[in-house]
């Protein structure tokens, strides 16, 4: 076959970002310790709680989402506080690893890959002791496809007095996420998921009850001293040198999600992820996730296939790229974003290039069936909403 010149990604991160964005980005580096500077800080500072739909600060930080995970962890951990990380997937355990890493106390709740939390079992977790509990969970668990009921968890929260920190480095601007009516302490994410940015800017907002808990905190940090980094933002600027041109980039990404607007930008997701669970359903798959996020879709593979043969397979004949599964999962799941700058003829291109993947290794069904349910699915929501 002739091998693409063009490259599709339909990875759950990094994700395509726009060419506007881009442009931007190569726009000439402008000194941080100007007024310049601090007037785009200011502006992108402002629109990130509109994403978050918080009235909080969202701080900036130049690092991979992970960095964000850590900040929380260093910042809250304390005497007195216990953390409960949820661990159904690769990013549940980032949260125990991180914990662990710090010496922290903790007490995992260990959920089967691909099924969603039961409240009673995060009951259970609250009730022991008398430490101080922070929930550590994730809005979309990345590996496996499953959307966590964030408002329940945090409703539960209320009632113990403890906290949740939420990562939502995949699922922010996919995922309904509603950080102040919900009742969250903290929410962390990365820019190459739902912001349509490259990798490489993390964000992380703190309500009043985690920043009062956090300033008794006297556990070492340097870098990521989130109280630093909340008496620089409040002037408009960054404790260390920031990521100047992304965050000129974010300030055009932004405002396109902003001019389609946030519920709007949820919708798309939404409809877009059910549009592909049904086009996969249509092959004779089944969906992996209990509880699917509207970010990605995750597909289990029939025993006889390879996910990860046919991951292969479909980038090098195709150019596009999704993801295979991770630890247990690999080899038995693809993966399969709808998340940032994808539209409806991006997930047609995957639907197409996953259907000739499974031809070619020989799985049985309809050629086209996939597309053909995609086209349908797209048309009766479009006659629903006329």
């Amino acid at each position: 076959m002739i091998r693409p010149y063009k490259k599709s990604l339909l990875t759950p991160g990094p994700t395509p970002v726009p060419e506007e964005v881009l442009l931007s980005q190569a726009e000439s580096t402008i000194h941080h310790r100007t007024d310049e500077f601090r007037s785009i800080l200011k502006e992108v500072s402002e629109d990130l709680k509109t994403i978050f739909q918080t009235k909080n600060q969202v701080l900036i930080v130049s690092s991979s989402g992970t960095g964000v995970m850590e900040a929380a962890v260093a910042n809250l951990m304390q005497d007195g506080v216990r953390f409960i990380p949820v661990v159904g997937g690769k990013f549940g355990e980032r949260w125990a690893e991180i914990t662990k890493a710090y010496g922290a106390e903790y007490d995992v709740l260990d959920l089967e890959w691909g099924v969603t939390l039961n409240l009673d079992d995060l009951r259970e977790k609250l009730k022991v002791g008398d430490s101080r509990k922070v929930i550590l969970t994730t809005l979309c668990e990345t590996s496996t496809g499953v959307n966590y009921d964030i408002r329940s968890m945090a409703s539960l929260a209320k009632e113990f007095n403890a906290l949740i920190v939420v990562d939502a480095i995949s699922g922010l601007g996919a995922d309904e996420l509603r950080m102040d009516d919900w009742g969250l302490d903290i929410v962390v994410s990365g820019s190459q998921k739902g912001l349509m940015l490259p990798p490489g800017l993390a964000f992380i907002s703190l309500s009043k009850d985690a920043q009062s808990l956090i300033e008794s905190s006297s556990s070492p940090k340097y870098y990521f001293d989130l109280i630093k980094a909340g008496k620089s933002a409040s002037k408009f600027d960054t404790p260390w040198t920031p990521a100047v041109n992304m965050i000129v980039a974010l300030r055009t990404a932004l405002k396109m999600i902003l001019d389609e607007g946030i519920e709007n930008v949820w919708k798309r997701h939404a409809n877009l992820a059910a549009m592909t669970r049904e086009a996969v359903a249509s092959l004779g798959l089944k969906v992996f996730a209990q509880r699917p996020s509207s970010t990605l879709t995750s597909v289990l593979i029939p025993e006889s296939l390879d996910s990860e043969e046919m991951v292969k397979f479909i980038r090098a004949e195709f150019g596009i790229s999704i993801a295979g599964g991770q630890a247990e999962l690999k080899g038995k799941i693809i993966r399969v974003a709808h998340l940032g700058y994808i539209n409806l003829f991006d997930v047609l291109s995957g639907i197409a290039a996953i259907e000739f993947g499974l031809h070619h290794f020989g799985y049985k069904f309809k050629l086209g069936a996939g597309i053909l349910k995609l086209e349908e699915e797209f048309l009766k929501s479009c006659k629903d909403e006329a």
